[in-house]
């Protein structure tokens, strides 16, 4: 079956009657030598060349890059595909050398959460496997180190089937060879895709979107949570829980005067400590609001005073906090602000 543009190089191959380590030879100058135009590989018969050229285009990545940013710890890269759609991508430098990519599943996203600039485009499209892994393989041809993917860019990774077909692209050990565990997929509470992932990519890191620990005020802030409330997708993430016996991230966005008082904390303690064993396993990340002009509703980010306290609750409860550190806020990188638009 065909699902990506290495199963064509493989065919392409094949077609042509050249010998198997022809492949090998074509994936160890993409991925050893970091060769990305196909004219260029000249350890390959020309013949062949011009027909891998002909059936997947020049260059072996298809994302035309229309515009860059960069702040002193991250860097967000407009990508331009075939059909004239676009997607951001973000790079995240640490001082100690290590990198992390994190990069968008859809064209836009139809789930309009109302702190979200990424909802306000509503969806476009899903992206193909080539498309969500060429957001990687773009850095690493350039010469990036390849540590770590978070799906937490544009999107609602688990309501984009081609999700699956990129993991098994990314952690392919003849191809981008990532570990599972390098890899971190954020959802809004998919239960379908939950599901999945637990049965086909069990080491895969899960982070859920969580934002408010009740159930009206969640619908409200997040539609989906009508179509899958609180209490359904937390049986789901307990079960998750208990197959891997792996940790479990809860992403809590921080909003001034609408989810960070007392009681929030207390009943986020709640719900957690509900998990009862496997309470241990949840780790709660507290995320200071990145402002964005996009959304209807307008929010602001709860001051460090409020963050503090709403994590000490947490630390009473003995829960597992921290807040997360902001990158790329300044040029509209951080959580839930890309857009996707040149002009931002």
């Amino acid at each position: 079956m065909i699902h990506s543009k290495y199963d064509v190089m493989k065919q392409c191959i094949s077609e042509m009657n050249f010998p198997d380590y022809r492949y090998e030879q074509l994936i160890n100058m993409i991925f050893t030598q970091h060769i990305s135009d196909f004219h260029a590989m000249y350890m390959l018969p020309e013949r062949l060349r011009a027909n891998l050229a002909e059936a997947i285009g020049a260059s072996v990545c298809r994302l035309v890059p229309v515009a860059h940013q960069a702040s002193s710890q991250a860097d967000k890269v407009l990508f331009q595909l075939k059909d004239g759609n676009c997607v951001e991508t973000v790079d995240l430098h640490y001082k100690k050398g290590w990198e992390s990519f994190c990069i968008s599943s859809q064209c836009g996203c139809g789930f309009g959460c109302k702190f979200c600039a990424t909802g306000a485009i509503g969806r476009k499209r899903n992206m193909t496997a080539d498309e969500i892994t060429d957001q990687i393989l773009y850095f690493y041809l350039a010469g990036h180190k390849m540590n770590s993917v978070s799906f937490m860019g544009m999107g609602e990774p688990f309501a984009n089937p081609n999700l699956f077909v990129a993991l098994k692209i990314l952690t392919n050990l003849s191809l981008f060879g990532l570990s599972q565990r390098r890899i971190t997929i954020s959802t809004i509470g998919m239960i379908p895709g939950i599901k999945r992932l637990t049965r086909d990519f069990p080491q895969v890191n899960l982070a859920f979107s969580l934002h408010s620990p009740f159930e009206k005020q969640r619908s409200e802030l997040m539609p989906i949570n009508r179509s899958y409330p609180l209490h359904k997708v937390m049986d789901v993430l307990d079960a998750h829980v208990a197959n891997t016996k792996r940790r479990l991230f809860l992403a809590y966005i921080m909003l001034s005067g609408v989810n960070d008082s007392a009681e929030h904390a207390k009943a986020l303690a709640h719900l957690i400590l509900g998990r009862g064993a496997l309470s241990y396993l949840y780790h709660v990340d507290l995320i200071p609001y990145n402002a964005t002009d996009k959304t209807a509703r307008k929010f602001i980010a709860s001051n460090n005073e409020t963050i503090k306290n709403f994590s000490d609750i947490l630390h009473s409860n003995r829960i597992s906090v921290a807040t997360r550190m902001q990158f790329g806020s300044d040029i509209g990188a951080g959580c839930g602000q890309l857009y996707a638009d040149e002009k931002d």
